[in-house]
């Protein structure tokens, strides 16, 4: 799985001039080789980061199977939301009739609530994708990770006017054995994928379209951006994607919790 660690130096700038926003969050208190790897401390969510309510506990294993069966299909969106690509990402989903899991990083939906609303009102399901989208979670103290797992929480769901997310996908594959059950702990269950588009890369339309058709038979869950730079190549391919797997028989899904 690609940490998808080149190419961030946008996040490096966004996650700058928010600093200001991420400080007062201070009160919040890969897919890997080790995926399936349990052990570390029972870790306690604090109370300031349970803006949703009562929360009951998922399975703390990483998913990757589809509620829509054997042909199911999870198309999931990360990075976002993006004023620029967001809407037509949406609109693309909306027109072939297709529900999408969006996977967000805190900043970017405190900083663009509208966006998260609109996901939320066109029957889309939200994921924590930490903060500030480190890569590097995985090495840093279990502090740090709660931090960064609770504050998007936190963010997400107020962004949404209180829908919260429903899964947590660590940035990159990032995952640690306390990040999943910290995760699980809040409701939120691991997020995976099988088949990794590249379109960050922007390697073009027909190379994104050509790995989903080589990758499909890894599992069902595809993993698409719809932030972080120029996304055109991504909303075309989706254009592509979507009636193609319905014409060949694939049913559009949520990862099981």
């Amino acid at each position: 799985m690609a940490r998808h660690g080149g190419g961030r130096g946008w996040y490096g700038k966004v996650v700058g001039a928010a600093l200001g926003v991420t400080v007062l969050a201070v009160g919040a208190s890969v897919w890997t080789a080790q995926a399936g790897v349990e052990g570390g401390g029972t870790p306690q969510a604090s109370a300031s980061a349970t803006p949703g309510g009562d929360v009951q506990p998922v399975a703390k294993t990483i998913v990757h199977a589809s509620d829509a069966g054997a042909r199911g299909v999870n198309i999931t969106i990360d990075d976002g939301p993006d004023p620029a690509w967001t809407p037509q990402v949406l609109e693309v989903l909306r027109e072939y009739e297709v529900k999408a899991t969006f996977c967000m990083t805190g900043i970017q939906a405190q900083t663009h609530p509208d966006l998260v609303k609109d996901v939320v009102a066109a029957g889309h399901r939200l994921c924590d994708h930490s903060v500030s989208h480190d890569t590097g979670m995985d090495k840093k103290p279990e502090a740090y990770q709660s931090k960064e797992i609770l504050d998007a929480e936190r963010m997400i769901t107020k962004a949404s006017g209180g829908v919260r997310p429903m899964y947590y996908r660590a940035p990159g594959g990032a995952f640690t054995p306390y990040s999943r059950e910290l995760a699980a702990s809040r409701g939120m269950r691991p997020l995976g994928w099988n088949v990794d588009t590249k379109d960050f890369e922007r390697p073009g339309t027909d190379a994104i379209v050509a790995t989903v058709e080589r990758e499909l038979p890894n599992g069902p869950t595809l993993l698409f951006h719809d932030a972080g730079g120029d996304r055109s190549q991504t909303v075309e391919a989706l254009r592509r994607v979507l009636p193609s797997l319905k014409a060949e028989g694939y049913a559009f899904g949520f990862p099981v919790r």
